[in-house]
């Protein structure tokens, strides 16, 4: 029997004794019916219900241990995957050789960060940061934000562990290009 099946059947237990019950109780009064029924019926009823209900009380635990499982591995997955992100930015900012100031200005600038943003918080002008930002461009072989920020997010949806640097096609565009995982990746 398929949990689907199990489920369904626990259910069908419980609204089956749930209207019974409410029948029984509102039968008389609203007239619709006037003779009891045997005990023995009523007994193997009541039985019913009691079980529905321990299945159901067992079913819900097991579901409820379920969602909070699945939860704590989905959050793990997350903190996996900011893990991995950032040691993916730290692997991209080495391989490009990137400045330790290139570095802190890239990262502001795949956070989205404005120009204007980077340079209040390092405590530079608005010009240091634009050149910063021209010459991690220049060494990432990208145009832009954009395509900086996109060069992570091939990395991190390929399924076969290589890693993608930006190449540049001569006409103004970057182009991915698969290059063999690092030993150091590993």
């Amino acid at each position: 029997m398929t949990p689907r099946y199990l489920i369904g059947g626990v259910f069908g237990i419980q609204a089956f004794c749930a209207v019974f019950f409410v029948y029984d109780i509102l039968g008389p009064f609203i007239g619709l019916r006037s003779d009891p029924i045997p005990w023995q019926v009523r007994e193997a009823i009541e039985i019913g219900a009691a079980l529905g209900l321990i299945l159901g009380l067992l079913m819900g635990g097991l579901m409820t241990r379920r969602a909070f499982h699945g939860r704590r591995e989905a959050e793990e997955r997350l903190r996996r995957a900011s893990g991995a992100f950032l040691d993916l930015l730290q692997e991209r900012f080495a391989e490009w050789e990137l400045t330790p100031a290139e570095s802190d200005v890239a990262l502001f600038a795949i956070k989205g960060m404005t120009t204007g943003e980077i340079a209040s918080l390092r405590k530079t002008s608005e010009g240091t940061v634009k050149a910063q930002t021209n010459a991690i461009y220049r060494k990432a072989g990208v145009n832009g934000r954009s395509q900086l920020l996109s060069v992570f997010i091939e990395d991190l949806m390929r399924d076969d562990g290589a890693i993608r640097a930006a190449v540049s096609t001569g006409n103004g565009e970057a182009q991915s290009a698969p290059v063999p995982p690092s030993s150091s990746a590993a």
